[in-house]
């Protein structure tokens, strides 16, 4: 058994480091960022009074499924979010080498918590690219979970899980520490700056963004109601019903737009 071990995280290894797998990487990471300027784009036109529209990856999956070449479009999102979901599960299971003990665990554990990120977006867009994405709603999910024994507790627990993720992320942006995902070329220069600053803005409201979406499962869990609970948009529609809700909400999207951007520096730049 430790023969097949040790022959699994080889070849796992073996793909990590590989050309074509980093290429993959790197236009996963243009998919991702074109997904998030979409995204940036309805919030802004929901905080302009547009609320039709739904400003999140299901909402990125209806807009491009709407253009003329939109399944195509939806299959290119749908391979290269695949792709990033297996350079995170490979990252979970034999990646992250470099650290020793407990910081090795967690960096794994951080690394299977955005494959399925990863995974929830690149399941929405092949729903979408079969002609089924309608049908999906994230309320009856966790309607379904809060029906089991303990379920209120596990949708609770739930959204704890998202905001310390959420603290995370806007911790990663202020403290600089995403721009360890850029090789040296990229963090130099006027362009180094401008990657910060995008970086910077970018994780910090992406990080927002978590934390409202974990407010909103927790609030699911204490008061036992599965409407509370929601996704992006449910978290950028709160941010909307806040005094001076149409301004802050629009300084979201900008900084939403910023992650997207970044993730086309990191697609150029890729440090693994």
């Amino acid at each position: 058994m430790t023969d097949i071990g040790d022959k699994a995280e080889q070849v796992g290894q073996d793909v990590q480091e590989s050309t074509w797998f980093d290429r993959a990487i790197r236009f996963g990471m243009v998919v991702y960022g074109v997904v998030h300027l979409i995204i940036a784009w309805l919030a802004v036109q929901l905080a302009l009074g547009d609320h039709g529209k739904n400003a999140s990856q299901k909402g990125a999956m209806q807009t491009m499924a709407q253009q003329s070449f939109g399944p195509v479009l939806l299959w290119l999102v749908t391979i290269g979010m695949f792709v990033l979901v297996l350079w995170r599960l490979l990252e979970a299971f034999v990646g992250h080498q470099e650290y020793e003990g407990g910081k090795r665990w967690r960096r794994r554990a951080s690394s299977a918590f955005k494959a399925i990120l990863y995974a929830y977006l690149a399941f929405t867009a092949l729903r979408y690219a079969i002609g089924s994405g309608s049908s999906s709603n994230s309320t009856s999910y966790t309607r379904t979970l809060m029906n089991q024994p303990y379920g209120p507790w596990l949708v609770g627990l739930i959204g704890v899980a998202i905001i310390a993720y959420g603290v995370h992320y806007a911790y990663r942006g202020w403290s600089e520490k995403f721009m360890e995902n850029l090789d040296a070329r990229g963090t130099i220069g006027d362009a180094g700056t401008a990657y910060r600053w995008l970086g910077k803005i970018g994780y910090i409201a992406k990080g927002i963004a978590f934390m409202v979406i974990g407010g909103l499962f927790v609030a699911a869990g204490v008061t036992h109601h599965a409407k509370k609970s929601g996704g992006l948009d449910d978290a950028l529609r709160t941010v909307l019903q806040q005094p001076f809700g149409p301004v802050l909400l629009i300084l979201v999207a900008a900084g939403i737009a910023c992650y997207g951007l970044f993730c086309f520096a990191r697609a150029r730049h890729l440090s693994r």
